[in-house]
């Protein structure tokens, strides 16, 4: 919950709006400004203060504990100008807030945070458990510093400036050891435990034999991403209870499931009872990984729970990013998301250049030139392969004459996907011809260079027959110069000559260039492969300037 405080009507005004824009997630403070604050703050996870930071500082100080649990609190000024992360920066979530809070007041969000002034993402902010010397090897990091990587466990990070060899480390690994000096430990969610017990087993008895497994294995509580289990025993309460205390979610597979995961140590006892030879190996097995501790029992007599670990390797992640038509106010925030968390670009090397300043520092860029569509998606796949975090870029929608379909052309179920949508060139050019899609219609490229003629030819015809406000990406080059009048041709078979066609170059663009004409007048020879051409169907009209194709129905008012 995020707690909101003013103490003027300027503030309650823009502390309105806030409550107005999170009903579910902010609750507002009244009556004397100090008591109004720590209230807040006992109650809240985070607070927006429409207050002088001066005067923040003063009501918080004397309750703050420590950074990893205190709030995060960011102060308004009077006249909704800046949004100040003051506390609780990274731990309590404030930059993001003073960012959200910027974009609904039109606030600049001052985030003070040395890593985020640079550009680096912060040790504690990477989604990771993190110990050791924080403050130290961030420094390291600021300073430029070398920063070793030793990941012994294969995990996808955003892109930080690490360097083969130096003083300080990053030390990704799930075992349990003891951070060195200068050393930061991250520990991924690598471990799956897998759990079976008897009706009515005791939770002690069930995290007893979970934490003797960890610790003769030598392994970190901290890296347990899961408990896993069999169906019958998803309302099992000692097992419920041993995935709340360790904050772990619990996961459930069918015996069916179970039984056919291949384990080292199969018994009659359970397959009598619910239905598969294994649950704890199985569970712990059935989505793949290395067996790093065997069936183990409780120490009770007779013993009521069984567990077993497994190590899953870290899965690569693959975002395949819509940059849009090319402004970059029409790029999305969760295609810059998600450029600012991969730590390997690959792309075209137009589109790298058009948003290389929103990569992090350390990204590894792999870029090239035209036509080689399908060699960047391999590449992509296969970083992402290697567990690292990738962003594979296209203009407008990946998914629309773009990346996305080759790259999960290669891609298989051993990493994850990510599809970031983009605003298309056909919509970029319909918002600024006017509304030439407000019906039905289909958008058809007429490059022949992977799809044959005749098979464009049948779909332009199908479309002039079913009246389809028809959009026409890759429309003409200087290889390619009798398609368009063809498809023009065929469009003209079933429309009049005064039909409107939209074309617009470079949409979004300060080159672009739009023009609505008519069926009969477009000359071919002025288009080229940046221009999107949209011819309206049967009922599109040309109203001042603008392209417009009827939606096509009455509006009904509803019965009385």
């Amino acid at each position: 919950m995020i707690g909101l405080i003013s103490a003027t009507a300027a503030g309650a005004a823009a502390r309105d709006r806030l409550a107005a824009a999170w009903p579910d997630r902010a609750r507002v403070y009244d009556g004397p400004v100090g008591d109004a604050v720590r209230r807040a703050f006992a109650e809240c996870e985070q607070l927006v203060c429409f207050l002088a930071t001066g005067a923040v500082v003063r009501l918080v100080a004397p309750l703050l504990s420590d950074k990893a649990s205190d709030a995060g609190v960011v102060c308004v000024d009077e006249a909704g100008r800046f949004a100040v992360p003051l506390v609780g920066g990274h731990a309590g979530g404030a930059n993001e807030l003073a960012r959200a809070v910027g974009e609904l007041l039109g606030a600049v969000p001052v985030v003070t945070t040395a890593t985020d002034a640079v550009g680096i993402p912060g040790l504690d902010t990477l989604g990771l458990p993190v110990e050791g010397d924080v403050a130290g090897v961030t420094r390291a990091l600021l300073d430029g510093e070398p920063v070793a990587l030793d990941a012994e466990v294969a995990w996808p990070l955003p892109p930080v400036p690490f360097a083969e060899r130096g003083a300080h480390t990053v030390r990704v690994t799930d075992r349990a050891v003891e951070a060195a000096d200068r050393e930061v430990l991250l520990r991924p969610p690598s471990l799956v435990v897998g759990v079976g017990a008897s009706r009515g087993a005791p939770v002690a008895e069930v995290l007893d034999v979970i934490e003797g497994a960890l610790r003769d294995a030598g392994l970190s509580p901290r890296s347990i991403a899961e408990l896993a289990t069999v169906e019958a025993k998803a309302d099992e309460p000692g097992i419920v209870e041993a995935a709340v205390r360790l904050g772990v979610p619990l996961v459930t597979y069918s015996a069916e499931e179970l039984a056919a995961v291949e384990v080292p140590n199969p018994s009659a006892a359970p397959l009598a009872a619910v239905g598969t030879p294994s649950v704890a190996e199985a569970a712990a097995l059935v989505r793949g990984g290395k067996l790093l501790v065997p069936k183990r029992k409780s120490a009770g007599v007779p013993a009521t729970a069984t567990c077993a670990v497994v190590r899953r390797p870290g899965r690569g992640r693959l975002a395949v990013v819509g940059l849009g038509p090319g402004a970059r106010d029409l790029l999305t925030p969760r295609a810059k998301a998600e450029l600012r968390r991969a730590s390997v670009l690959v792309g075209l090397d137009q589109y790298v250049d058009q948003i290389r300043d929103l990569l992090r520092p350390g990204t590894r860029v792999l870029e090239s030139g035209l036509g080689a569509e399908e060699e960047r998606a391999r590449t992509a796949v296969a970083e992402a392969r290697r567990g690292h975090a990738v962003a594979l870029i296209g203009s407008g929608d990946a998914g629309v004459y773009a990346m996305a379909s080759p790259a999960l052309a290669e891609a298989s179920d051993d990493i994850d996907v990510v599809g970031v949508p983009g605003v298309t060139a056909a919509l970029a050019a319909a918002a600024i011809l006017g509304a030439p899609l407000g019906h039905d219609h289909v958008s058809i490229s007429l490059s022949d260079l992977h799809t044959p003629w005749e098979v464009i030819e049948r779909r332009v015809r199908a479309a002039a027959e079913a009246d389809l406000v028809v959009t026409f990406y890759n429309p003409r080059s200087r290889g390619r110069d009798w398609q368009l009048p063809k498809a023009l041709a065929l469009l003209a078979g079933h429309r009049e000559p005064t039909t409107p066609v939209g074309v617009v170059r470079n949409a979004s663009r300060p080159d672009g260039t739009a023009r609505v004409t008519t069926l009969a007048l477009l000359d071919p020879a002025t288009v080229d492969m940046m221009t999107v051409v949209t011819v309206g169907n049967t009922a599109t009209r040309d109203i001042a300037g603008r392209m417009v194709t009827p939606r096509g129905y009455r509006w009904q008012e509803e019965p009385k």
